[in-house]
């Protein structure tokens, strides 16, 4: 990626973080506590990346706003029509991962 000027990389990064969009959308089985348990991450923690990077810009965005764009429809709709409700499992998984974050001092 070094080898590209800022604007291409920006391009490129865009395009990826669009496509990342696009396949979340297309997999909505993939549950955000998923996410959480494999990638520490969720459609929930892109918006409020998204927020947090406009405001370091110096721009104002809405987190209601960003969930919308990052879920391509309000949160809550996208919560009644596809979130399930955790399983038992689930809840132990994400705890034990947040767990061991906690024991490595990585915790956010």
């Amino acid at each position: 990626m070094q080898d590209f000027d800022d604007a291409t990389r920006t391009e490129l990064e865009a395009a990826a973080f669009r496509r990342l969009l696009r396949h979340l959308d297309e997999n909505k089985d993939v549950q955000n506590i998923d996410l959480m348990i494999l990638a520490d991450f969720c459609r929930n923690c892109l918006s409020k990346w998204l927020v947090a990077e406009a405001e370091a810009r110096g721009e104002s965005m809405d987190y209601e706003a960003a969930r919308e764009y990052v879920y391509g429809m309000p949160y809550s709709e996208w919560k009644s029509r596809y979130q399930a409700d955790a399983t038992p499992e689930q809840l132990a998984a994400l705890e034990a991962r947040q767990a061991a974050k906690r024991e490595r001092g990585d915790d956010e």
